[in-house]
């Protein structure tokens, strides 16, 4: 899937394993998504994959969280729930891993062209060359946005 694609629907293959890891839209979610997704990896067998979905995984959360702050970088509360959170689900056919994150922005992810000096802006371009394809759909209950990706080896 190319940087300028837009909605698509995550792959649906027969997935073996699931794992689903949900945290605060904080800034502690990315570290604590990270070392979720390695330690999955590894469970599962995919270790020469681990790497790859680690830095996906870190990449699509820190975009979640970012999607669910207010203009100064402060938290967002949901309604009665309290704070905004991030879902991740990751699975598995036992030869591919699929990365699917949740927020509750509806906005989709808009890739960019950072400049050389940019300190960020980036996270797209590192999922585009790092997974087989990616894209982001709606989900089924009207809220937020689910952003995927497909590593394979």
């Amino acid at each position: 899937m190319s940087l300028m694609a837009g909605q698509a629907t995550a792959p649906r293959t027969r997935r073996a394993r699931q794992s689903v890891l949900i945290v605060a839209a904080l800034r502690t979610a990315t570290p604590c998504a990270r070392l979720h997704a390695r330690t999955i990896a590894h469970e599962w067998g995919l270790g020469d994959l681990a790497d790859t979905v680690e830095l996906v995984v870190s990449e699509l959360v820190t975009n979640a969280v970012q999607a669910s702050v207010d203009r100064d970088g402060r938290p967002q509360y949901s309604g009665e729930n309290g704070l905004a959170c991030v879902h991740l689900r990751l699975s598995t056919d036992g030869q591919a891993a699929l990365i699917e994150v949740w927020d509750e922005n509806a906005t989709p992810p808009e890739p960019t062209e950072p400049g050389l000096a940019d300190e960020s802006g980036r996270g797209l371009m590192l999922v585009d060359a790092l997974a087989g394809r990616w894209g982001w759909d709606l989900p089924p209950s009207g809220r937020g946005k689910v952003v995927w990706a497909l590593v394979e080896h």
